[in-house]
């Protein structure tokens, strides 16, 4: 005991000395473990807390304070009693000492045993001892802390303060300004309101002692550890400001005050807190202020310039109107809400009659935003302006008039949408139902483009309306819709008349498909009958009556009537013998995949649409595979690449959502149909010979390419799907992907074996296939004819087994580095880099329940790329350019924060990069360096030099890709700090003398413009006609003088003029003369010569005197 006690006192005289710091932990440690008790420990301090000298009692007290803070939880009542007190009377000590207090107090707030009275007993007495605001702000803090604490755990002991806890909270607040003691502080303020605290009196002080923060003006310092924004603090204020109707009479004016501020951001707080308070405000606390808060608002819609000051008055509007909408009016009183609206309709209806003017559109809004507030507002308006817009469309002429009456008109209707059915008791529309459909189909059938997409527009809202179209209306908005969507010249109308109809066949599924979809089918079965002999407009409607058909499928019902047709016309395009049949097929697919997408949400049409698509695609293609060749093949087109793969998209989307039940009944009658030739599901199943892909044999050539849609349909399974005889149907895939002498069919078949690899659950049987695989390759790649497809398949592999993080996936990809260095497989195999990062559309991806591991390009990354920079050193020159592809494609495909970190280590080899032949290689490389430009600045400058020298070289690239990503680049280095890119006018020279080489690569015009030297002297001007520099005006007709050159143009054809500028030194802004700057001429600025390109916007002028001129101004051609 002895011992403890002189360690106690030893520990207790270091920490009081200032000498250990670290003693205070040490002796709570050890009242946790009961080395000593808090009476022992005060005991231990009796010299300190006695002491006349206030450093020391406070270093006393701060050592107690700090233990307290660490084991306050085990305390006994009684201890907590004596310490309360303690520290209450230690309130009154030196200002030294107050702090140290303060921390003892939270302690002991936070203790469950406090005993009834002492959270009153504190409060109190920092009320009345405690100046708070001359207080440091961790102190103040401190306060704010204990208040929060007593208010969470001992909140009815501090409501029976009554008011005078506000007031005395009031005292604790006033003057604070610290934004990390705000934010507790008005969270106090909120808590006080919310949980019913009394105020008494004291509302209107409260409300100052927060208000006067309103607006927020703060900006946090840099690198500010706390992350307070501003944000935070205007959120948080909002939330006090707007928590009470007690605040209105004090909180509205002070609005009103602040949306009449110039600063945008007191317009935006003040309108955004004027919304959340109308959300607890009702008309009494509104009424007063109606008439100042609508002048207010009117006028910022009316003369802002800013749409972000719109939306919020917009939104303000809405809020007031719905705070009137929900009062419930006694018998007597006075309807604000109607009076409200009054006024509105006063200001803004007589707009609405100017379709040409400014205000038109701000007065429509405003209604609009009162409109949506509630049914009751909406009634109320529409009753009043429906009318007048419909009046209005029929007294105006003018397309652009009437276009835009029908807009104001459709946005009243897009309300409407809001409140569901049309009631016919309130509601305006029914009474003005003949009149509005005559005016929406009037606009169908102008011939202004614009008109007819408003028109259409309205036509769907009008169509979503239940109960509005009567069965007559819904047969004339589908004539309508059909005409359009066929035979409209501008293609606008026509893709919006077909979306309009997708959207209107779920809500009347029965007319569309009966009235609609006949109709199309007509028009697609007439126009076969019809001459054909190179009738553009014949397959612009053939074209059309296909995507209108997949367009309407967006009913199950409609679907089953839409899908038959589609398949009818496919197989007529299959038999006729017209040379664009592969083209016609490949319409009717892409119409095909996009019914499979509209209808893969609902189980039923999914089931449906595979059933009657799949087993007919197959057919098809089968009955053409098979045909003899003795037989005049009309239906070779259905074996045609890109026939074939448009048709994969197709049965990919009709499986991938089937349910595993559905998917394993499918799959029982496809695998055998490409094993065994069962051909017996398919629908005409009488075919010339046996279907055998996977046997021997050039005849059977046609049947191997159909693997492709095999490929389609198995790869596209749901994972638990059990596939029959899945290891034959693997082994053959195998042996045909390392052996067929077609392309296109090994490809499809090392996708296929590639597909199934990946979704091949992990065990013996897979290992034996991969080892397989691997026999079969090695011996591919080594030598033989068909070395192209075994690497084929060894990136298909690899990609497969990459993606699922398979341990045989680095073997793999060890042999493709291998392959860089082969002469002839490499720029293949370094291609291949780029199919193993980038996504493929038709397999291995998670659409079709592909193995994808999260952040697989980060690995392949992080195990390849040092492999890839160590091989690029060691490699013969011949090969070096393989490297620098394979490490192009795989950065251009890594995620773009993980490429920012290893850029200091791989940039010298992308600027390498830029120096490589391969026009592969220079574009993929500027597209990883384009957006690296922007979120790695500072690392890029340290090249600035190199990347401008090489982008301005690629810009004369032959390719024009390359050109514009060489350009792209290029105008990315103008986002650069100005810190970043050094100045020097040998830069600023070197990088203009190339334009007019750009410029003629983009308008295709040959001019053959020396960039050796610039023009000496001012108003010089090249002729390309006369191949040389003279005075502007002789030899070109731009004039020396500046404004002159803007109206004078070359003759088209003629010749490309380029004049050059100058201007005086410190020249600034966009008042160009005088046109001397040292006597030297420095940029250049191009006249069009073609009709294509209508003029040419010179960004900045660079003068020699160092001055960047930004003109604004934009050259037209005149010619």
């Amino acid at each position: 005991m002895a011992e403890g006690a002189e360690a106690l006192a030893a520990s207790v005289r270091d920490f009081v000395s200032g000498q250990q710091d670290g003693r205070a932990a040490e002796l709570a440690a050890g009242l946790k473990d009961g080395s000593w008790t808090i009476l022992q420990l005060v005991e231990a301090l009796g010299f300190c807390l006695e002491n006349t000298d206030p450093r020391t009692r406070g270093r006393g007290i701060q050592l107690l304070s700090q233990v307290l803070l660490e084991c306050h939880s085990l305390l006994q009542e009684k201890e907590v009693l004596h310490l309360v007190l303690f520290y209450e009377n230690r309130l009154q000590d030196h200002h030294l000492v107050i702090p140290s207090v303060l921390q003892g107090l939270r302690a002991l707030s936070l203790c469950e045993v406090l005993a009834p009275g002492l959270a009153v007993s504190v409060l109190k007495a920092i009320f009345q001892e405690v100046h708070v605001q001359s207080l440091l702000q961790q102190d103040r803090y401190t306060v704010y802390s204990i208040i929060t604490n007593f208010m969470a755990s001992r909140e009815e002991e501090l409501k029976g303060l009554g008011a005078d806890f506000t007031f005395g909270f009031i005292q604790v607040m006033d003057g604070e300004k610290d934004p990390r003691n705000l934010m507790v502080a008005f969270q106090i303020v909120r808590d006080l309101i919310l949980k019913n605290y009394a105020l008494g009196p004291f509302v209107e002080e409260l409300f100052e002692v927060t208000s006067c923060y309103f607006p927020i003006d703060f900006t946090p310092p840099p690198n500010d550890p706390h992350g307070i924004q501003r944000e935070d603090l205007i959120l948080s204020l909002r939330a006090v400001l707007a928590s009470t109707p007690q605040f209105a009479e004090f909180l509205l004016p002070l609005l009103i005050e602040k949306m009449d501020s110039d600063l945008q951001s007191a317009k935006l707080d003040s309108l955004q807190t004027l919304t959340a308070c109308c959300a607890i405000y009702g008309q009494k606390e509104l009424q007063e202020f109606l008439p100042s808060l609508w002048s207010s608002l009117r006028r910022e819609v009316f003369q802002t310039a800013s749409e972000k000051v719109e939306a919020e008055c917009l939104s303000a509007l809405h809020a007031l109107s719905a705070c009137l909408s929900r009062s419930v009016l006694s018998s007597d009183a006075e309807d604000l809400l109607d009076s409200f609206l009054s006024s509105i309709l006063q200001d803004c209806r007589h707009h609405l009659c100017e379709p040409d003017m400014k205000l038109v559109w701000p007065s429509a809004k405003l209604l609009q935003a009162a409109a949506s507030a509630s049914l009751r507002t909406y009634h109320r308006l529409t009753h009043s302006i429906l009318p007048l817009l419909l009046e209005q469309y029929n007294k105006h002429s003018q397309s652009s008039q009437r276009r835009t009456i029908l807009e104001m008109l459709l946005g009243f209707l897009e309300l409407q949408q809001k409140w569901g059915r049309v009631e016919e008791d309130e509601s305006a529309l029914l009474s003005l139902q003949e009149t509005i459909c005559s005016v929406v189909f009037s606009a169908l059938t102008d011939p202004n483009v614009q008109l007819q997409l408003v028109g259409i527009r309205a036509l769907t809202v009008l169509g979503s309306l239940q109960g509005f179209l009567s069965p007559s209306d819904l047969e004339l908005v589908v004539d309508h819709l059909v005409r359009l969507a066929l035979h409209e010249e501008d293609s606008q109308s026509s893709e919006a008349a077909m979306e309009a109809a997708g959207s209107l066949a779920p809500v009347y599924p029965e007319v569309f498909s009966g009235r609609m979809v006949p109709r199309l089918g007509e028009e697609l079965q007439s126009e076969r009958e019809e001459e054909e002999e190179g009738s553009r407009d014949l397959h612009s409607l053939r074209q059309r009556c296909l995507q209108a058909l997949a367009a309407v499928s967006t009913h199950t019902s409609i679907v089953r009537e839409t899908v038959p047709v589609l398949l009818q016309h496919l197989r007529k395009v299959q038999k006729g013998s017209e040379a664009g049949n592969a083209q016609n097929v490949i319409s009717a697919c892409r119409s095909l995949h996009r019914v499979a997408l509209q209808c893969q949400q609902d189980a039923e049409g999914c089931w449906y649409y595979h059933r009657a698509v799949v087993p007919c695609l197959l057919a098809m293609a089968v009955q053409a595979a098979t045909q003899e060749s003795s037989h005049p093949l009309v239906s070779k087109a259905l074996l045609e690449e890109e026939v074939l793969t448009a048709m994969v998209p197709v049965i990919s989307a009709a499986t991938t959502h089937l349910s595993p039940e559905l998917a394993a009944q499918s799959v029982s009658h496809v695998v055998p149909l490409f094993l065994d030739g069962e051909v017996s599901f398919l629908p005409q199943n009488s075919f010339p010979c046996s279907f055998q892909p996977f046997e021997d044999g050039e005849c059977l050539e046609p049947q191997r390419r159909l693997v492709s849609l095999l490929m389609a349909f198995v790869c596209s399974l749901p994972r638990n799907v059990v596939i029959p005889q899945q290891e034959r149907l693997l082994r053959e895939l195998l042996a045909l992907s390392c052996s067929c002498n077609c392309p296109f069919t090994a490809t499809a078949a090392s996708k296929c074996f590639a597909g199934l690899v990946n979704k091949h659950p992990a065990g013996q049987q897979l290992d034996e296939i991969l080892q397989l695989a691997v026999n079969r390759m090695e011996p591919g790649l080594a030598e033989g004819p068909h070395r192209t497809q075994a690497l084929t398949l060894l990136l298909w592999v690899t990609k497969a087994l990459v993606l699922r993080y398979h341990p045989l996936s680095s073997h793999l990809t060890d042999k493709l580095l291998g392959l860089l260095s082969d002469t002839e497989l490499g720029p293949t195999a370094a291609d291949g880099f780029s199919l193993l990062m980038a996504e493929s559309p038709d397999v291995l991806h998670k659409g079709c329940h592909a193995d994808v591991r999260i952040m697989f390009r980060q690995r392949f990354f992080t195990d390849n790329v040092p492999k890839l920079v160590q091989g690029f050193h060691g490699a013969g020159a011949d090969v070096k350019a393989n490297y620098l592809k394979s490490l192009s494609h795989v950065l251009n495909h890594l995620p773009k924060p993980v490429l920012v970190t290893e850029l200091p280590t791989l940039l010298s080899l992308l600027l390498e990069a830029l120096s490589c032949s391969d026009r592969v290689v220079q574009l993929s490389t500027l597209s990883c360096l384009q957006p690296l430009l922007l979120e790695a600045p500072q690392i890029m400058s340290l090249h600035i030099d190199t990347l401008v020298t090489k982008f301005l070289s690629l810009t004369s690239s032959p390719t024009m890709a390359v050109r514009i990503a060489a350009l792209r680049c290029a105008h990315a280095l103008t986002s650069l700090p100005t810190t970043v890119v050094p100045g020097g006018e040998p830069r600023q020279v070197s990088t203009l003398r190339p334009l007019p080489v750009l410029t003629d690569n983009l308008t295709r015009t040959t001019l053959s413009m020396p960039r050796t030297q610039l023009p000496s002297e001012p108003g010089t001007a090249w002729s390309a006609k006369a191949g040389e520099w003279g005075p502007a005006g002789s030899t070109s007709p731009v004039a020396p003088s500046w404004p002159t050159a803007l109206s004078s143009a070359p003759s088209r054809g003629k010749e490309l003029c380029c004049f050059w500028l100058a201007c005086s030194q410190g020249h600034r802004g966009t008042d160009l003369p005088p046109m001397n700057c040292k006597g030297r001429l420095v940029h250049t600025g191009a006249l069009c010569s073609t009709p294509r390109v209508r003029g040419i916007n010179l960004s900045v002028l660079v003068m020699p005197c160092g001055v960047s001129v930004k003109p604004g101004l934009r050259h037209q051609c005149l010619c």
